[in-house]
C-alpha cells in the first residue's frame, strides 16, 4: 500500500481539502488513486461532505461505500457517535476495508477524523490505525494563533510512535490573517518537508489548490 495517512492538528483544519488536492496531484500523473475516509461523523441532510469530496476526486471515482466504512450522523467524536448509534468501531474491520480498497489503486490517501489521538473506542485511537497502516503520516496545520504548539504536540505524538513522517502542509482555513511569526515558527520547528501552504479560499477547490502542493514522487 503506497500513499499517505493524513491527520491534522484539530478538526476543521482542512484535512479533506489537502487529501483531495493530493489525490488530484497524483491523478494528473496518470495514477489510479483512492481517497478514503474510513470513519466519518457529522452528516448534513444525509450527506457526509468529506466522503463526497474524496470519492469524487478519486480516479476512477468511487461510490460512498468504496470510500467510507463507518458513517455516523451526529457531529461528535467518532467513538461517541458510534456509542450513540449502539455500535463499536472495529479497527480490524477498518484495516480489512482499506486493504480491499487499496487492491485496485496504485496509491491511497487515507484521511483520519479530527486530530491524531482522537479515540475510536475500546482504548484505541487513530494513532493505532496509523501504526497498523505504516503509511507516512502527513500533518495538516491550520495557520492560526496557537498553531505552533498544536503542530509540535501532534508531530511529537507521531514521531514518538516511530511512524514514518511524511511532512506537513499549512492551510489558511480562515480569512483572518495568519498571526505574525506563525508560518516562520512552523518552518523552523517542524521536521520537514513542508509540502506546501494553501491560501484561504471562500469556496476552496481541491483541484485548483493542488498547484500549491509539492506532490512527492514517493512513497
Amino acid at each position: 500500500m503506497k500513499g499517505f495517512f493524513v491527520t491534522g492538528t484539530d478538526t476543521g483544519v482542512g484535512k479533506t481539502l489537502v487529501s483531495a488536492a493530493l489525490v488530484h496531484g497524483y491523478a494528473v500523473r496518470g495514477e489510479r488513486v483512492a481517497g478514503l475516509k474510513p470513519v466519518v461523523s457529522g452528516a448534513v441532510d444525509g450527506i457526509w461532505e468529506d466522503v463526497e469530496i474524496l470519492r469524487q476526486a478519486s480516479i476512477p471515482p468511487r461510490s460512498r461505500e468504496e470510500s467510507n466504512l463507518y458513517a455516523f450522523p451526529a457531529a461528535v467524536a467518532p467513538h461517541w457517535a458510534a456509542q450513540q448509534a449502539g455500535l463499536q468501531i472495529d479497527l480490524d474491520a477498518i484495516l480489512r476495508f482499506l486493504e480491499e480498497q487499496a487492491a485496485g489503486a496504485e496509491r491511497v490517501i487515507v484521511e483520519g477524523a479530527g486530530g491524531f489521538l482522537v479515540p475510536l473506542g475500546n482504548g484505541q485511537s487513530f494513532a493505532d490505525l496509523a501504526i497498523a497502516l505504516q503509511l507516512p503520516v502527513l500533518l495538516v496545520v491550520d495557520l492560526r494563533l496557537g498553531a505552533i504548539n498544536h503542530a509540535l504536540l501532534s508531530a511529537e505524538a507521531i514521531l514518538r510512535r516511530g511512524l514514518p513522517w511524511g511532512g506537513w502542509v499549512g492551510n489558511h482555513a480562515s480569512p483572518q490573517p495568519v498571526a505574525a511569526g506563525t508560518l516562520e515558527g512552523l518552518q523552523e520547528s517542524l521536521p520537514g518537508p513542508c509540502l506546501g501552504v494553501l491560501p484561504y479560499r471562500a469556496a476552496p477547490c481541491p483541484q485548483a489548490l493542488s498547484q500549491y502542493l509539492r506532490i512527492p514522487a514517493s512513497p
